[in-house]
């Protein structure tokens, strides 16, 4: 047996060995996006204890803030669970929205893309998912996932806190900043479109 032979069996060995990481897919659907932290606490998924549904609730949070900033904020709070925004949270959200960039979140929704000025249709589907790194630090609590905006080449993070006496999923942090990142301009506002 040559180098490469060893090699290559060592190699399949570690592989076999390994544990394979969860690499979930799920997808969370809206009749209509909340417009109230009321209307968001009574959909099914408001219970918090799905990582997936947790991250496009949001999503949904993160669409009012250009119309309702009070409503967006009270929907990531509720969705930060023991922690909330902080000053400089809501003063990075209000920069991302400037100049009419209200489109970045609507961009998660599945059909949303720079070509219909990411207007989804109804029902409204965000698709959430894992990587092979998304357990990385799921024994300490926590599940980084990723959504796609149909205006990014790559999908975007967020990482998610369990809190384990309730089971519940929290966003963790400032990682939600990630699903504000800018992407393609809107065929509406793009002057080479």
């Amino acid at each position: 047996m040559g180098f490469f032979d060893n090699l290559k069996k060592t190699v399949s060995d570690a592989l076999g060995n390994a544990t394979t990481p969860q690499n979930t897919t799920q997808t969370i659907t809206f009749a209509d996006i909340p417009t109230s932290l009321e209307e968001m606490k009574a959909l099914p998924y408001a219970d918090l204890k799905s990582p997936y549904a947790v991250a496009a609730l949001c999503v949904c949070a993160l669409c009012i803030f250009p119309t309702d900033q009070n409503t967006s904020i009270a929907m990531m709070n509720f969705l930060k669970g023991p922690d909330s925004l902080t000053p400089n949270d809501i003063a990075f959200i209000k920069d991302r929205f400037r100049d009419n960039k209200d489109y970045k979140p609507r961009s998660y929704f599945v059909g949303a893309t720079p070509q219909n000025n990411y207007m989804p249709t109804s029902p409204y589907s965000i698709v959430v998912s894992e990587n092979p790194y998304s357990r990385d630090n799921f024994n300490e609590g926590y599940l980084r996932v990723f959504l796609q905006s149909g205006g990014a080449d790559s999908p975007r993070p967020l990482t998610l806190r369990t809190k384990p006496s309730t089971g519940e999923w929290f966003v963790f942090s400032d990682s939600f900043y990630g699903l504000l990142a800018d992407i393609r301009t809107p065929a509406a506002q793009d002057p080479w479109a």
